[in-house]
């Protein structure tokens, strides 16, 4: 059997595409779906969950050193921390605060959360809101705001509350434990 040049060209001409109609969300979406499950499948549930929320440590450090030297500030407020972060990030977040409770212990925000991540992972069928690959959003967010906030607060917790489809968001919780 042998391949002659016209069958290349043939060939060549079937499968043309150019660069342009590439559906890179698609593929990123197929990839992570495997590389979430495939770390799942070897290492488990915990390994897994501590490496995507350690994957998002690191960028939230890094925002939150950003705004310290943008602010020539060491130390923020609660709600100016959440202002400048989000601020800085409306590219690839969209939040709204929708309820606040305080008492002596804590500042609970309810928010509504529509991230990048959300339109990736809502076409796979093992990736579901709040579930493992929200996990760097979590490290993310938590690294950052305690990096801004310093000692003011003794921990921040954020947790998936549900998933709202129809308004397209995650509602989520952000406590302050003073």
């Amino acid at each position: 059997m042998s391949i002659n040049e016209f069958e290349i060209e043939k060939t060549n001409e079937k499968i043309k595409n150019s660069r342009e109609e590439l559906n890179a969300l698609s593929g990123y979406e197929i990839i992570t779906e495997s590389l979430i499950l495939k770390v799942y499948d070897v290492f488990g549930r915990n390994a897994l969950l501590s490496i995507l929320y350690q994957v998002g440590t690191a960028p939230g450090l890094s925002i939150a050193k950003r705004l310290k030297e943008k602010y020539n500030k060491e130390v923020f407020g609660i709600l100016e921390s959440i202002e400048l972060l989000l601020g800085e990030l409306k590219e690839f977040y969209s939040v709204q605060i929708t309820n606040v409770e305080e008492d002596e212990k804590k500042i609970r925000f309810v928010i509504f959360n529509k991230c990048f991540l959300r339109d990736s992972y809502k076409h796979r069928k093992r990736l579901k809101p709040g579930k493992a690959f929200c996990r760097v959003n979590k490290g993310y967010f938590e690294k950052a705001l305690k990096e801004m906030l310093g000692e003011t607060v003794k921990k921040i917790e954020i947790n998936f509350l549900d998933d709202n489809v129809e308004k397209d968001v995650c509602e989520e919780e952000i406590i302050f434990f003073k």
